[in-house]
């Protein structure tokens, strides 16, 4: 049987990483403009309007809400701030879910990543360095 020595993955060059890191970023530009994302520029709109929508509309149906109760029932708190806080807190969640299902459904349609280098540290180990991570100014 032929078994790969594991100290040979120790010994390839930084060389040899770098171009691995270039074909892999290479072949995830090649998918993405091969797959085209699910209704482009009009789909990116619609789902910024989506998430607007459902955060607005909780909000606004406990300022509603509050306004109603604070008129039919004057106290010292206010039933409008609260109740809008309220759909505020709720538009979010539901925001956040919607957010996170497009996002996972986006990664399952991404090939694979291996685990090889970035680029960056491709970069880095040729000029036998460890990567440094710039200020932004």
């Amino acid at each position: 049987m032929n078994n790969p020595d594991p100290e040979s993955d120790k010994m390839r060059s930084p060389t040899s990483d770098f171009t691995q890191a270039i074909g892999n970023k290479e072949q995830r530009k090649i998918h993405a403009r091969q797959t085209k994302p699910d209704g482009g520029v009009w789909f990116g709109l619609g789902f910024t309007g989506l998430i607007g929508w459902s955060t607005v509309a909780p909000t606004m149906l406990g300022m509603a809400i509050g306004a109603w109760l604070d008129r039919q029932y004057p106290s010292r708190l206010s039933w409008t701030l609260a109740l809008m806080l309220g759909g505020l807190t709720l538009g979010c969640l539901v925001a956040w879910e919607w957010v996170s299902q497009e996002q996972e459904r986006m990664a399952k349609s991404q090939p694979p990543d291996d685990d090889s280098p970035s680029l960056e540290d491709g970069v880095a180990h040729i000029h036998n360095e460890t990567p440094v991570k710039q200020k932004n100014e």
